[in-house]
């Protein structure tokens, strides 16, 4: 019979050495005035001296420490997971080089009136980030043309950042190739399409209150100006989501988003097969850091796990929570928002967040009978509410560096991020659309 873990505190010292060189050496660069700061040490360098710590930390012989780590890395959905990252690099790669990338920007510009400007950007950022997967490529993309129509317009250009960050980090939050969503399903145990549906009662919500927000801003009657392309590009990405939404396998989806990708390509701009197979490797090279993070944190965790520092750090997160909310689903709610708060404010990275945070979450849902659709939901929302505003986050500091503005300038007018935010937390408190396990009593 298998005893019990005991909750130890030192456990946890291999992950605050992580955070403390991976959040320290950030600081440093920022204060010295360098660009991208917190992305100069690489993630899989900077949890390396941790793991070392946690092996020697382990009381087990040695040839079972390095058994525990070898069996998180090779863990099922670790290696799940790192291959759909693969696949999702991919398909992000070859429909850019086909052009898919400005069909999206093209087709949505040519539908925005003037006066619809802000709000109009917000929906195609949005847009071409759930198509994408990734909140970054999207605001490399869309950058330049935003940043044409906020002087043209004398829009005030911290917030036009502020808009297509919101916009990115909306569909970075939903999208179903995302790597923050595939963490947060392959973490909490749960289907992509029952997250993606969980996430829009808290997302849509959010998004409506945020165009009516940008929707009193005067933008004048400067018409938008769409760059040249081929709508028929633009076909992937909408058979993807679809294909997503109605349960297709992840796997499969991928794939055939990659292949149509490519042969939209030959057929509409000669597209060679020769670049395809190349850019298919350049997307998977292109997630060469998660790729590995992920499999070290699998390791990590597993160490971690094994000398009781989750059972702890589940144990500490609840008893905070027990003694503010008598709800056990709010209790598990809040727990998962809190501890994932904090995480993305140490680490500055939404799905290092998400990978760090995954395996208490699990537990305190668990523990509080929320679904895993739902915390898997939660997990995202937080991970990337806090990611949206951090003056310090690579979404700031690339908008901040294409605009010529402070980072803390743009991350200030990150508004639909602080409006889901603002939402999640209503309804939690609210509680009832909280989704449980169990049917929710009406009358605790």
């Amino acid at each position: 019979m298998t005893q019990p873990v005991r909750a130890s505190a030192k456990a946890l010292l291999p992950l605050g050495l992580f955070l403390t060189l991976f959040l320290g050496t950030g600081i440093y660069f920022q204060l010295s005035g360098v660009d991208y700061a917190f992305y100069q040490l690489a993630s899989p360098v900077a949890i390396l001296p941790a793991i070392i710590l946690g092996v020697l930390l382990s009381k087990e012989a040695f040839e079972e420490r390095i058994n525990t780590f070898v069996a998180g890395v090779g863990e099922r959905n670790i290696v799940t997971m790192c291959l759909i990252y693969l696949l999702a690099g991919a398909f992000s790669t070859v429909a850019a080089a086909t052009g898919g990338v400005d069909a999206m920007v093209a087709l949505g510009l040519n539908v925005i009136p003037a006066s619809f400007l802000l709000p109009g950007l917000f929906i195609i950022a949005a847009v071409v980030s759930t198509a994408m997967g990734t909140s970054m490529g999207t605001l490399a993309a869309l950058a330049p043309v935003a940043l044409g129509l906020a002087q043209a317009a004398n829009i005030d250009l911290a917030l036009m950042a502020g808009v297509l960050v919101s916009g990115a980090m909306f569909g970075d939050n939903l999208s179903i190739i995302s790597d923050t969503t595939i963490a947060a399903t392959r973490t909490q145990g749960c289907e992509m399409r029952d997250k993606f549906k969980a996430n829009l009662k808290f997302a849509i919500p959010a998004a409506v209150l945020t165009i009516i927000w940008l929707s009193t801003y005067d933008t004048g009657s400067v018409p938008p100006q769409a760059p040249d392309a081929n709508y028929w590009l633009s076909l992937p990405y909408f058979l993807i989501i679809a294909l997503a939404v109605m349960g297709l396998n992840v796997f499969a989806v991928l794939t055939i988003g990659v292949i149509l990708a490519g042969a939209f390509g030959m057929v509409a701009v000669g597209y060679e097969w020769v670049a395809f197979s190349k850019d298919i490797y350049e997307g998977f090279t292109s997630m060469q850091e998660i790729f590995l993070l992920s499999l070290l944190i699998g390791g990590l965790s597993a160490l971690i796990r094994q000398q009781g520092g989750l059972a702890f750090l589940a144990g500490a997160v609840a008893k905070v929570t027990s003694s503010l909310f008598k709800h056990k689903q709010q209790r598990a709610a809040f727990g998962i928002a809190g501890l994932t708060g904090l995480t993305d404010f140490a680490v500055a990275n939404n799905t290092v967040t998400i990978l760090l945070s995954g395996e208490v979450s699990k537990k305190l849902a668990e523990e509080g009978d929320l679904a895993p659709r739902q915390s898997a939901s939660l997990l995202d929302i937080f991970a990337c509410v806090v990611q949206g505003t951090l003056p310090y986050g690579a979404q700031a500091l690339l908008m901040g560096a294409s605009f010529g503005l402070s980072p803390l300038q743009v991350s200030l007018h990150t508004g639909y991020c602080f409006i889901l935010g603002g939402v999640t937390v209503a309804m939690i408190i609210w509680r009832k659309p909280l989704e449980g396990r169990t049917p929710v009593a009406t009358n605790a």
